[in-house]
């Protein structure tokens, strides 16, 4: 999927430090929208859920966790992707489609804790990036690398922060 590049570890391992890694493509099915920041969690809910059918249909298996890709910048209506790495290429329906993330350098880091957390985690990398002279890219996305439950301690949750770099 990806390899290091740089190093670039700075500190202890908690939080662990950013790095730039190099994407190697790799095939996705997502639901796209148009959604404003109220929007976010159910459109993550509904997109989750019609993926689950038309995976089980097309019997397509999700290789990882789920992520969201922005594109853009987030302002009052954002290009959003939510969807799996999956073992082969969907055949669009009810929305789904086939897609891959972007290739290539980007900087990556996790955010460990509850989603609120994630616009300072995301502030932080874009600082890393720019104070080592990286210029941000216009995509980046989330991977959701622990599934939250109603019952689970928000301080559990990880998220691996991805942004692309741009050359």
């Amino acid at each position: 999927m990806s390899t290091p590049e740089e190093d670039g570890r700075t500190g202890g391992p908690n939080p662990p430090a950013p790095r730039v890694v190099r994407q190697e493509p790799v095939t996705t099915a997502v639901v796209r929208g148009q959604i404003s920041l109220p929007e976010l969690r159910g459109f993550f809910d509904t997109s989750f859920g019609t993926l689950g059918r038309v995976f089980h249909d097309q019997r397509i298996t999700p290789l990882g966790a789920a992520f969201g890709l922005y594109r853009g910048s987030l302002g009052d209506r954002t290009d959003l992707e939510v969807g799996f790495v999956t073992d082969h290429a969907v055949r669009a329906e009810d929305g789904v489609v086939a897609a891959t993330l972007p290739e290539g350098r980007v900087a990556r880091t996790t955010h460990r804790g509850a989603f609120d957390g994630l616009g300072a985690s995301w502030e932080r990398l874009g600082t890393w990036m720019r104070d080592r002279g990286l210029a941000p890219g216009a995509e980046r996305w989330e991977v959701y690398v622990t599934r939250p439950s109603p019952d689970m301690d928000p301080r559990d949750l990880r998220t691996e922060l991805n942004w692309t770099i741009a050359d």
